[in-house]
């Protein structure tokens, strides 16, 4: 990336941990505030957010934690952090590279849990420092790595994996050809697949066969993709709004509504009703959608990134506004009203970013 282009990191959610770097410990950050990097500008390229700390990787090949982890390693290529393991990809001799699994609390420090030698594709997806790293993916784009054992899950060779994410129980994966596949748990419709079930290798989402997608992504239990026309299409749980369709509020949250019924609607979405609305009628919302479902943003609107964290979804348009809805516990999305409408980070307007991939309550992004 050029100098110019380089940008400043903002981040947003529950900080307690330290999360951020330079943020303190204890902290909630309830709009975008820049990363404060003690002795300046460590030149972050790249962010992988876990529930309680972060990987943070430079353009000189550094990648530093923060947070209930830390620590810090040189020579590194990507980072994808997760509870259970942290992954590093780091430059190899001639074109390869070696993959490496860590504890996180190990502060990188002694030998790796394992490790094993992966070669570049000929043809595999391109890098690009605006984004964050392919990782989980490998730079093979014929197997990927898994926060749990077996580490290292091979592809089937038809698969071109142009992009590929993972869920707390499930996986997408984003073809040459714009084609999307999921498998793995689907209890709370995270799959696409009209039911509830589980799909133990990788099935193309028939429901959105002759789109071409151009970007995916997975919430803890709920999917995300991207057309290359500027749609989106979302699906999964909606507990918490995480799909910006009717839910209850919060507020409302563990308490019994008295006459709440529960029942399948015609394109399978489970369709809850409480005693009633303003209207007297008894007020549907959305718990379960197996099926993608359109979203529409503002009028003249076109989104270019899409991100999740657990149960908070991110969208960037291309005159640089970043939406967010979803869970505001730990004020990830302070901003939001109980009705879960998606805001407009005006703060972050008008600019150029880069949403990565968070998995839990903070967010960040990039402003160019």
């Amino acid at each position: 990336m050029d100098e110019e282009r380089r940008g400043t990191w903002f981040g947003f959610g529950f900080c307690g941990f330290g999360q951020a770097l330079g943020s303190g410990l204890g902290r909630q950050v309830h709009s975008p505030e820049p990363l404060r990097t003690p002795g300046g500008s460590l030149g972050v390229c790249r962010v992988s957010a876990s529930w309680s700390y972060t990987a943070f990787v430079t353009r000189g090949g550094r990648v530093q934690l923060s947070g209930a982890a830390g620590g810090t390693a040189d020579g590194c290529t990507d980072a994808w952090a997760s509870e259970e393991l942290l992954v590093l990809l780091r430059a190899g001799p001639g074109a390869g590279a070696e993959l490496q699994a860590w504890a996180p609390g190990s502060a990188m420090r002694g030998d790796p849990l394992w490790s094993q030698a992966v070669q570049e594709a000929e043809h595999g997806p391109s890098r690009d420092e605006t984004q964050a790293g392919l990782l989980p993916l490998l730079p093979c784009a014929r197997a990927y790595v898994s926060p749990r054992p077996p580490f290292y899950r091979p592809l089937a060779p038809t698969l071109r994996a142009r992009r590929l994410e993972l869920g707390a129980e499930h996986a997408l994966l984003l073809d040459a050809a714009g084609q999307v596949f999921s498998w793995g748990a689907g209890r709370h419709g995270q799959l696409g697949h009209g039911t509830l079930e589980a799909e133990p290798e990788p099935r193309l989402l028939e429901a959105l066969q002759g789109l071409r997608m151009a970007e995916v992504a997975a919430g803890g239990w709920h999917s995300v993709c991207l057309s290359e026309t500027g749609d989106i299409y979302i699906w999964g749980w909606n507990e918490s709004g995480q799909l910006a369709l009717p839910t209850k509020s919060l507020a409302e949250d563990g308490k019994t509504t008295a006459g709440e019924a529960s029942g399948l609607e015609e394109d399978g979405s489970e369709v809850k009703r409480g005693s009633a609305g303003e209207d007297g009628a008894p007020a549907p919302f959305i718990a379960v959608q197996p099926f993608p479902a359109l979203l529409d943003l503002s009028p003249g609107s076109e989104a270019v990134k899409v991100s999740c964290g657990s149960r908070h979804t991110a969208v960037l348009t291309r005159t640089g506004e970043l939406y967010t809805w979803g869970w505001a516990v730990n004020t990830i999305q302070s901003h939001l009203s109980s009705s879960f409408k998606s805001e407009t980070l005006q703060l972050l307007n008008n600019s150029s970013f880069s949403a990565t991939p968070d998995n839990y309550r903070y967010t960040f992004c990039l402003s160019l």
